[in-house]
């Protein structure tokens, strides 16, 4: 599968330029370092300032927190206020624990425990995950197929009852977590021949991983466990070997190793170093699992090479040449190999072809369309399954291809997969092969994810599984829309929208959530999440504002929200809030936002921008402290995000971001109720960015309004690990939304 999505954020710096550091060494501060936290956890935390300057281009800026800032994490008196800010945010709360209890025993009781998800057909074998009641983790399990000489078909059905094959779990999450407060399995890879798994495990949120192949049937520890800086990408060359990805010590994923099973890592031959430090590393294995395609990309260039996995000795073969501003992205079916391809004519990709044994005869297959975007491809031994973007929606076309071996011109006769909702979410599955069967999962906002199986000859869809949401959900009782906000220069804006139709006036009185992100290419469609319900059927509005910067309208949306044209993100975000109250959807004393990471961002620019326009704010992991992180080429994620971001090192980079940076723009001015929250642990935005960016809005901010730090001390970018757990971070927000709009004696309907 060609996979076109936006990197997570990612903050790396590269060579640093000439900076002064007007700084004295810890030894000689005049102000002591205190150690202990304030007894009284009612006390709003006042945390030292100690003075730092940093100059370049003449310009000097102060930041009093930058002592907040530890890579080791184990500073004691660092620690000590991440405590004391989580012990004021406690205090705080406390009044509304009943609240929030209740809201996460309502969010809960909407989960089916007790659960599977739709089984997918590999060789003999059904793979399927199973969650049980009260269990944090799932459990990967197979069964036997037992018609496995059949064709696969949509209608295909597990067995299930007395008679069916029996359950054998391969591997228990819950067993492997007992021993660690957060677990997570990054890849699960079963080999070719189905007798070993690989898989990828990280027990921190640092997303480095220890990666442990063992036996499927009987889980024994297949050799050493591979150990090091680690990422998540691994994938099987063939029965008795590995291929996986290690990061340098800024967490820039830039070497590929193979591993023959058997022998010691430190036999394991390097495939390829990308020594280039705004470039990282991929690894995506074919359709076909013939070949692994490695990719080395920045965030405009992209060149792979193949490996075959019958050969993994052979090594690495070029496939598309290193091209400033070229992207491309490979899969291969029978003699062919297909690449889609972006380039500043073809922004939004054109899809070619090209012998295995002939990689410079291409020839276009599915041309570039300016108002279309080719996102991702799935291939089939017969078929081609293309994912496309138009005016803001997903879409499915499949096209028939001709015989493996017969000429491959163009594409004839393609079918449109039709989809009922007016605003809604689509994406691809693991499907299988050599079959006809196209396997996608399908979700509105008002939809739960569901998981179809399409037979691309007849075009019969049939639903394998669609998430049980209890509790009495009905989805005929919510509204989804889609308007259309205008933004300072024109251009229109995409809205999505649910609301109980029940309950809502939309008489400007009710209470309003807007989520927005709007950086990386990433498209964040509206799809339907559970815990949602509790804000909607207590009359909220709830709205996502796609907003430049994302993928959602094509490329050129992306382009024009980024770099030096980033302030349109936040421009355009206002501009859906504003379209919001204009509109009657709610007023500023009703509006809420919310944003993660890069979102993040978003909520601590337009806080700063135009604070009056909101009631509350929820700034999750907020990449705050821009500047600062992209002059630090030792921070994870740097220097691969200049060509997000723009390089401050050159004078016109520098002067924007600063213009945007929140922790740069902190003002003496009113400020709405905020709540940010981090992770310890967390690799992608270190967790001394919104410590900083609080600190400096507890020293300025000129009210009383709300202002609650929150910093998860055992996880990392994606908060805790466990299901349920997770679920307690969405009954906080939600209570303390309720909370800043003075809600909180609202019943649910």
């Amino acid at each position: 599968m060609i996979q076109c999505v936006g990197r997570p954020l990612f903050l790396v710096l590269s060579s640093a330029p000439v900076i002064t550091f007007a700084t004295a060494t810890r030894a000689k501060l005049s102000i002591p370092f205190h150690s202990t936290v304030r007894a009284m956890a009612n006390t709003t935390p006042a945390p030292k300032k100690v003075k730092h300057e940093m100059e370049l281009f003449g310009d000097v800026r102060v930041d009093n927190y930058y002592w907040l800032r530890d890579d080791s994490r184990s500073n004691p008196e660092v620690l000590s206020y991440l405590r004391e800010e989580n012990a004021y945010t406690d205090s705080v709360m406390s009044g509304t624990k009943q609240l929030e209890d209740r809201i996460y025993t309502e969010i809960r009781g909407r989960i089916k425990e007790d659960d599977t998800s739709a089984p997918l057909r590999r060789g003999p074998y059904y793979y399927y995950r199973r969650n049980l009641e009260g269990k944090e983790y799932v459990q990967h399990c197979r069964c036997y197929v037992p018609t496995s000489g059949a064709p696969a078909s949509v209608y295909d059905m597990m067995p299930t009852g007395p008679d069916a094959p029996s359950e054998h779990i391969i591997l228990d999450e819950n067993v492997k977590a007992l021993e660690h407060t957060y677990y997570s399995i990054g890849s699960f890879r079963v080999s070719p021949n189905n007798k070993l798994v690989a898989y990828a495990e990280d027990t921190k949120g640092d997303e480095i991983y220890t990666v442990y192949v063992i036996d499927a049937e009987s889980g024994m520890l297949v050799g050493k466990p591979l150990v090091g800086a680690i990422t998540s990408y691994l994938e099987w060359a063939g029965d008795e070997a590995l291929v996986y990805v290690t990061m340098d010590k800024i967490l820039r994923p830039d070497k590929v190793w193979l591993h023959n099973l058997g022998t010691n890592q430190s036999d394991d031959s390097c495939l390829y170093h990308e020594k280039d430090e705004t470039f990282s590393l991929d690894l995506q294995a074919s359709e076909s699992k013939k070949y692994l395609f490695i990719a080395s990309e920045s965030k405009i260039t992209r060149f792979v090479f193949y490996l075959d996995t019958s050969k993994p000795e052979n090594g690495l073969v070029v496939l598309t040449s290193r091209m400033t501003g070229i992207d491309t992205s490979a899969s291969h079916r029978g003699n062919h190999f297909f690449i889609k391809r972006r380039s500043d004519e073809c922004f939004n990709s054109e899809l070619l072809v090209c012998p295995v044994e002939n990689i410079s005869a291409s020839h276009v297959l599915l041309p570039h369309r300016p108002s279309v975007k080719l996102q991702d491809i799935q291939l089939f031994t017969n078929h081609l399954a293309v994912h496309e973007r138009e005016n803001g929606l997903p879409r499915i076309t499949v096209y028939r291809l001709p015989a493996v071996g017969e000429p491959l011109e163009r594409l004839q006769g393609g079918r449109a997969i039709d989809f009922v909702d007016p605003v809604y979410s689509v994406d691809p599955l693991e499907s299988v092969f050599e079959s006809g069967v196209l396997r996608f999962s399908y979700s509105s906002m008002r939809t739960p994810p569901s998981v179809y199986d399409y037979d691309m000859d007849t075009g019969v869809s049939v639903l394998k599984k669609i998430e049980t949401v209890l509790g009495g959900f009905d989805a005929s009782n919510y509204v989804t829309e889609r308007q259309w906000a205008t933004a300072l220069d024109g251009i229109q804006i995409p809205i999505s929208i649910i609301y109980q139709k029940n309950l809502v006036k939309l008489d400007g009185s009710d209470p309003l959530l807007l989520y927005g992100y709007g950086s990386y290419e990433i498209c964040i469609d509206p799809t339907f999440k559970a815990s949602r319900l509790s804000l909607l059927d207590r009359g909220f509005i709830y709205a996502i504002a796609h907003i430049r910067g994302g993928g959602e309208m094509g490329r050129q949306w992306y382009e024009n929200g980024k770099l030096l044209k980033k302030k349109n993100t936040f421009t355009d975000f206002t501009a859906c809030a504003e379209y919001l109250i204009d509109k009657k959807y709610c007023s500023k004393e009703k509006l809420c936002i919310n944003g993660r990471s890069a979102g993040g961002l978003l909520i601590g620019a337009v806080v700063n921008m135009q604070p009056d326009l909101f009631k509350a704010a929820v700034a999750g992991v907020p990449f705050v402290d821009v500047v600062t992180t992209m002059l630090d080429p030792t921070i994870p994620l740097t220097t691969s995000e200049w060509e997000e971001w723009g390089d401050p090192r050159k004078e016109e980079f520098y002067s924007y971001m600063k213009s945007y940076s929140p922790v740069d723009n902190v003002k003496a001015q009113n400020y709405p109720d905020i709540l940010v929250t981090a992770g310890l642990n967390d690799p992608r935005v270190m967790y001394s960015e919104p410590a900083k960016f609080v600190a400096k809005l507890r020293d300025m901010k000129t009210n009383d309004n709300l202002l609650l730090f929150k910093c998860e001390m055992g996880a990392g970018h994606f908060s805790k690990s466990g299901r349920f757990e997770k679920l307690q971070e969405d009954a906080f927000t939600y209570t303390f939304i309720l909370k800043a709009l003075n809600m909180l004696g609202c019943d649910q309907q």
